[in-house]
Formats: C-alpha cells, structure tokens, sequence
C-alpha cells in the first residue's frame, strides 16, 4: 500500500475504492474529527478568537487507525466533501496527522463516478484556507452567540433552550407570518360568472365580471350588490366585445440547487428537509445498480450553483432526442443564472443525475423509497431543463352585457415541450386556464347560466418547510448546508410544532421571541442576519479577514448581552401554559399541556396541590368502522402520524388514511382522506368498499 485516501463516510469509500483499484487504501473519517469542546466555550476572545479544537470523544480507536494508516502511505490525499464542511475536516485531518496543509494533498469530487474520482485524482491541490476560514468564522460565530446566548435563556426563561444567528431568524419568520394571520380582518367579495357558448355549439365556457362597460375595474363587495348586477344581467344580451389572440411560451425550471431540491421534495412527496438531504446523500455516495456496480447517480447535493456540464447538456440532448425526437431537445445552450453562487460555490454544478442515460424507470429496479423517488425528481427537473419550451395559442375575450364586462382567457397546448416529462409543483393553487371553443368580434353567445359565489379574502399562508427554505433563501439567510439542521432545530427546541404541513409557533416560541426582538434586535433582524451571510462570503473569497469580521459583530453583541443582563436584572418570562379541554377528574380544573422529555402530556394547573397527569391525546372528530370508538392522532416510534382507535389494544383498528368529518352515504361510517396525490376519500368498513374523489360530492362510487 501506498496512497491512502480520507473520505467522510463508509459508503462513499466503498464507491471509490472500486475506482481507485489496487495501491489505493480507502478509509473514512466518519465526518468531523475534531471541534470545539461542548463543556465550555472554547474560544479565546481576548486573543484573536482563537478556537480551542479538540478531540471528538468517542474517536479516540479512529483516530489511532487512520494515524497507523497515514504512517505506513507514501501519500495521504483528503478527499472530503467539496463545500466549507469538508474542507474544514480535511484541515482538521491535516492537523491531526501531521500533514503540510500547503502541500497538493486535497482532492475533491463533484459526483462520485469512475469520471468524477479520476478527474479529482488527476487534480490534487492544496487546502483553499480562504475556504476553511469562512468555515471557521461560521463556527466561532455560531458558537459565540449559541454559548453566550444559552445561558441567558435558561436564567430568564428555563433549562434546556438554544438561540442561533439562522434559528432565531427562522423562528422569528414563523412568529411574524403567525400575527399577520391573527391581525388579519377579512373582507367580503362577490365574483360572479357567465356560463356561455356560442349561438351555434353547446361547448360551454366560463367568463367573470371584471369591469364595467367603460373598462372601470368592478369590485362587489355585498349581496345586495350581487343580486342587482344579477338581476340587470339575466336577460341581458351577451356579445364578444374584442378578442385578442396571441403565443405564449413556458420555458422549464431550471435544475435543482440544494434549496429547490427540499422544496420541491417536501410539495410534492411531503418530505422534511432532512429526509430529503439523507436521501440525497445516499445517491450521491452510491448504490448498487444491477448491471453497472456501486456508483454515485447525483452530483453533489449541497450547493447554490446552476451551472451544468457541457458533457452533461450534451448527454441529456442525446437521451431526449432518442426518447422523445430532435424537437423536444432545446435546440441552444441553456444558461441559468446563479442567484447566490459565489466563485467557491460555482465551483460546483447545479444537482443533477450523474448519467442522464440511467432513466428512474431503470434505476428503480435497483433502489426503491426515498432514494427512488428522489432520484426520479432530480433526473426528470434536469431532463425536462434540457428540453424545447412549450409552445400555447392564447385566446383573450372580453364580453359585453348590460353595462358590464366578462373577461374570458383560454390556451390551446400546440406543443407540450417539456411538459411531456415535468412539470414543476407549487405551493398554492392556481386557476387553471382552460381551453374556448372559437369565439369572433361581435358573436352573440347564449347565457346558460350566472353564478354569483361569496368570497372572502384570505390571510396569508402558514409557512411550510419548502416556503420557510424558500423565504429563507431570498432573504440571503443561512446557505444550502443549514436549512435542513435549522428547521430540525427549532422543531426539537419546540419552538415551533407542525400542524398538518404548517409550521405553527408554541407559546414558547412567542415567549423567545419577544425577549431577543426587545434584547437582542440585531439577532433576529433579517437584513443584518443576511449582511452575515455576505460579510462571510467575503472570507470565503479571500476579501476579508476571518478574524476582524468576527471581532466587529462581537463588540457590538457584548455590549447588548450586557445591557439585557442590566435591564433583566431579577426578571424572569413566564411562559403561559396552553388550556385544553380535558377537565382534571381529581379537581376540575381545565388541564394544561406541558412539554417533557417524552414530548408533550396533559398536567394539572393544581400542581403541587393535584399532580395529576395523563398522555395528550387528540381527537380527530372520526369514528373507528370496526368498534365505533373514537379514533385519535397517534406517533410512531419514527414520529409518523397514523390514526387508531381510543380503545386500543381491546380494538386494533388503525390507519394511515386521515379521519374526516363526512360520512359515508352507503353505511354511515367515517370516511378517511386518502393521502398523497391520489385525493380519495374512502370507507374503511369492512365489505363496504364506497370510495369517491376528495373534490367531488355526493355518492359517486
């Protein structure tokens, strides 16, 4: 033996050892090797801010091992991940094994394939310090405001409770979206549609009020209004008053970048920012493909850049014209701008399947779960990127009647375009444009119908983690290696619970909030937060001292932790409890829920007097179609929803399918909503079998 290679994980050494062949020796270093201790703070303020690493406990028979290894190489190359993470480990390791960390010993790989550890082999370098001091200044930077932040929580508020430069921002989001809602006063609104067709077909459309005659936009904002338009408009003479037509083109969305990823994940397949990181880590390291061997199917999956390989383009261009013909294939170069990227980051391409030949339908034969279909969403987002535009005829009528005027929008598909393949998901609903039958200036149409519909404006949304990632990502908070540890922070610290998909803050969340907004504004202020993230990216590009950026943030910090010392001085916050609606059967008081190691339960507010206490159930309005009994919320040992029956064990009945509140027209039992894509409600009575599409009413089975 005389090369050694360090990788960060088994799975990955596994994957390049098969590349590498004989003369190579392949270990991991199973992710950081050294770091700053947990006991105490670890950083020097008074000189330099100099951090006091240390040894991972528990490493102790590793470290040994990879020294023994280094010991008997001629050469050590570190091939750890190619973002600021892994070129800290990789300086670490140099450290720890008595490397020159000027020396060329740093390879790096983009995808983790025969092509992508040869290149990086064929490309050793020296460790890029301006890339591990930005790393560094994160951590001390972090540490500084966690360790120092900590203590001050659990003095004026309890035990147990972290704030963080992104976390205590994300939650802040949270909690100002949360006041917009409650704040929110709605008001009412009338749309009123014209169902027409024209005097010779009985292909019906949709036409709304949306101005008056003269063009004046039209608002109705009461019934009364409704019902005098629609009394004016019902024997009225309905007329295409202009009609525009045009072309239209949607070009596709470009690849993934770490952030789309998790969006798109958590829309379409309900998945938390950290499934879909572990998912993608695992195809980026590789998997067994039956035919082909171990091999990584993505490149890597942290990182803010678009930028796609020419051989990449030119290899999806050849799949597409083999599969759906020379004109579905973009016929230029497609160029997507980075938004974030900085030179380091570009030095990464956008996230994308290693060999655009390996379709999903093929790699499913092999891999299966999380890893199939993530790896079908990334291959079809950049196949689809490659692919010609979709080309639409547009249609535009306004329709004149009584004073009023319709407006009318229709499409005609004249090529699908990408569309054949993906389509991207969104967060909210759109209406869907549909199809007119042909319409000409000055055709009278025949009203079939007039459909008046209360309507109320809406507050804005709750976020979810996609658009808690996306918000994040616009702002410049936080970068493509944080949001997953973020979200999973603040959901642990309870701060911030899920409802449904709705991230929802607890009261306790409130309580933190409020204190570092009167505390410590810069903290939690989103433009100072996202100057970080910028005045960091300088260090990671060689323009700024590691050392002087951290110094300035930390005189100002020190100052306000002292003065809120000051201003808190023997005040504490009191979080207020939540009520529910179980009553105490030793005192009658309202119960309340507390949070404990094991998650949340129902206390009595009599305590010490009444220590009462049960497990928080929650009623789901359904009925068990086995016993009758109620059917609660439950948690598996994983943390997946599922319902059961309250009388659990002496009933079994349980399910993965949501209770609802309808019935069943055929027997009377609960229905349960069907989850993913398929939208069905459906009866779990045994030998009934009724079933209909979620947005449909009545008994269609």
């Amino acid at each position: 033996m005389s090369k050694l290679v360090i990788v960060e994980s088994p799975a990955k050494a596994k994957t390049i050892r098969k590349y590498l062949g004989s003369g190579y020796e392949v270990t991991a270093s199973m992710g950081h090797i050294r770091d700053l201790p947990q006991s105490k703070l670890g950083i020097d303020v008074e000189n330099g801010y100099a951090p006091q690493y240390i040894n991972i406990k528990g490493k102790e028979k590793l470290i040994r091992e990879l020294k023994h290894l280094a010991g008997e190489s001629d050469e050590v190359f570190l091939a750890t991940d190619p973002d600021r993470e892994g070129e800290a480990i990789s300086w670490h390791l140099a450290k720890l094994l008595g490397l020159d960390v000027a020396a060329p010993n740093r390879v790096t790989f983009g995808e983790i394939t025969k092509k992508g550890v040869t290149q990086g082999m064929a490309a050793p370098r020296a460790i890029d310090l301006d890339l591990f001091n930005a790393q560094q200044a994160r951590r001390v930077l972090d540490r500084l405001v966690g360790y120092k932040l900590s203590p001050f929580l659990w003095k004026k508020v309890r035990r147990g409770l972290s704030a963080g430069r992104v976390q205590s921002v994300a939650v802040r989001l949270i909690v100002d979206r949360e006041k917009e809602i409650e704040a929110f006063k709605p008001e009412e609104y009338w749309n009123i549609d014209a169902v027409l067709s024209p005097p010779s077909s009985n292909k019906r459309f949709t036409a709304r009020l949306t101005a008056l005659a003269d063009g004046k936009k039209l608002t109705v904002t009461n019934a009364e209004q409704s019902a005098q338009i629609v009394a004016a408009l019902g024997g009225a003479a309905y007329t295409v008053a202009s009609l525009t037509k045009g072309k239209r083109k949607r070009s596709p969305a470009p690849p993934f970048i770490t952030s789309t990823l998790q969006q798109e994940a958590s829309r379409r397949f309900g998945f938390s920012a950290t499934r879909t990181m572990r998912a993608a880590q695992t195809l980026y390291e590789g998997v067994d493909i039956a035919g082909q061997g171990t091999m990584g199917l993505i490149t890597y999956m942290r990182t803010d850049s678009l930028r796609i390989a020419d051989e990449a383009q030119a290899a999806a261009r050849e799949f597409i014209t083999a599969a759906y013909g020379a004109r579905y294939a973009h016929s230029g170069k497609r160029v997507y701008k980075s938004k974030n990227a900085t030179a380091a980051q570009d030095a990464h391409e956008a996230v994308r399947p290693t060999n655009p030949a390996l379709t999903p339908a093929e790699a499913e034969k092999s891999i299966s779960g999380d890893t199939a279909k993530l790896y079908r969403l990334i291959w079809s987002r950049f196949i689809a990127s490659q692919m010609s535009d979709c080309q639409m005829d547009t249609v535009s009528a306004d329709i004149a009647a009584a004073g009023y005027l319709f407006r009318a929008s229709g499409f005609v598909v004249t090529f699908d375009g990408f569309t054949a393949l993906y389509e991207e998901a969104t967060d909210e609903k759109e209406k869907k444009e549909t199809a007119l039958p042909p319409l000409e200036q000055g055709m009278a149409l025949k009203l079939r119908e007039l459909k008046p519909e209360q309507k109320f404006t809406q507050p804005p949304a709750r976020y979810t983690e996609a658009t808690l990632i996306k918000a994040l990502e616009e702002n410049g908070i936080g970068r493509p290696s944080t949001y997953a540890p973020t979200i999973t922070t603040i959901l642990d610290r309870n701060y911030v619970e899920r409802d449904q998909k709705k991230l929802v803050p607890t009261n306790l969340g409130r309580a933190i909030n409020e204190l570092m907004n009167e505390q410590f504004p810069k903290i939690v202020d989103v433009k100072f937060s996202a100057q970080m993230e910028q005045e960091l990216d300088t260090i990671e590009n060689g323009k700024a001292d590691w050392q002087t950026v951290i110094d300035e943030f930390y005189q100002d910090f020190d100052k306000s932790l002292k003065a809120a010392e000051e201003n808190m001085e023997g005040k504490k916050i009191k979080v207020p409890d939540e009520e529910s609606d179980e009553i105490c059967e030793l005192c009658g008081r309202r119960m309340v829920i507390k949070t404990g190691r094991y998650g949340k339960f129902l206390a009595c507010p009599g305590f010490p007097e009444c220590r009462n206490t049960k497990r928080l159930v929650k009623d789901t309005g359904g009925l068990c179609p086995k016993c009758g009994g109620r059917m609660l919320v439950r948690q598996s040992k994983k943390g997946r929803v599922y319902y059961g029956c309250e009388k659990n064990p002496a009933c079994d009945f349980m399910t993965w399918n949501e209770p609802t509140a309808e019935r069943c027209p055929q027997c009377g039992s609960t229905l349960f909503k069907k989850g993913g894509r398929s939208g069905l409600l459906l009866c779990e009575k045994e030998g009934c079998g009724y079933s209909r599409p979620a947005d449909k009413k009545g008994g269609e089975t």
